[in-house]
């Protein structure tokens, strides 16, 4: 990040891509404020550390109101989500709320109440999509398409905040170790086969190398980039007719 990117808000903060993001923007110098609903994990950490579930109502508010303290917000990473998606015969409403409450529409709540303090021009917004926004999987219903609607926020924000100078992108991760994958990875093999096996770089991800792409899109090296999703997959959407 340049001098001139000073200050950022990143959700999900506590584990995986989040995590590695904050570091990485901490090791840059940023003032994060990091947010998750279990900060447990951020103990020792330099950055300012609010507890909330994204899904509450006063969440937004919340985390407007810290995100003062910083000054204006020079870059917004959306990072928190959740899986756990199902065939769509299997998706009760809760599984239904719970998955799109955090993934759309969480993302846009707090986008929308931190607009306000985003730096105009010069502030970014990333927001954390998947390559399953982007291509059919059986099985992941909810999940690919609260992805897939990050992926269209991310454009018509693009469009209606360009005027002001504010950027807005995605990355839509591949196969990354994670939390949240761990388990997905190591212990289904039809997972690991299509994920790892369809993977041109034949390996799994890690979440650094996500956040890599993150601090890019926040800072002024891709001034002139704006509305794109970029995929951090090993090549994974390239082989999509090896499924």
């Amino acid at each position: 990040m340049n001098a001139k990117a000073r200050t950022a808000v990143v959700t999900g903060a506590a584990g995986g891509i989040g995590r590695a993001t904050v570091d990485l923007l901490l090791a840059d110098g940023v003032s994060v404020l990091a947010v998750d609903r279990d900060v447990s994990a951020l103990a020792g950490s330099p950055a300012r550390v609010v507890e909330a579930d994204l899904a509450a109502a006063d969440a937004p508010a919340r985390i407007a109101e810290a995100a003062r303290a910083l000054g204006p917000l020079d870059l917004l990473v959306n990072c928190a989500g959740v899986g756990g998606s199902r065939r769509l015969a299997e998706t009760d409403d809760a599984l239904l709320d719970h998955i799109v409450g955090i993934n759309l529409r969480a993302v846009l709540r707090l986008t929308r109440d931190l607009l306000g303090q985003i730096r105009a021009p010069g502030g970014a917004i990333v927001n954390l999509a998947s390559v399953y926004g982007e291509v059919g999987r059986i099985g992941t219903t909810a999940y690919a398409a609260s992805k897939g609607a990050i992926t269209q926020v991310t454009r018509q924000l693009a469009a209606e905040l360009g005027p002001q100078g504010i950027r807005v992108n995605a990355v839509a991760p591949g196969c990354i170790l994670t939390g949240m994958t761990r388990e997905k990875i190591e212990g289904d093999r039809e997972y690991a086969a299509t994920m790892v096996g369809g993977t041109p770089l034949k390996r799994i991800g890690a979440p650094t190398e996500v956040a890599e792409v993150i601090r890019f899109l926040g800072s002024d090296a891709a001034s002139f980039v704006t509305g794109q999703i970029v995929a951090v997959d090993g090549g994974w959407l390239t082989s999509r007719g090896t499924f």
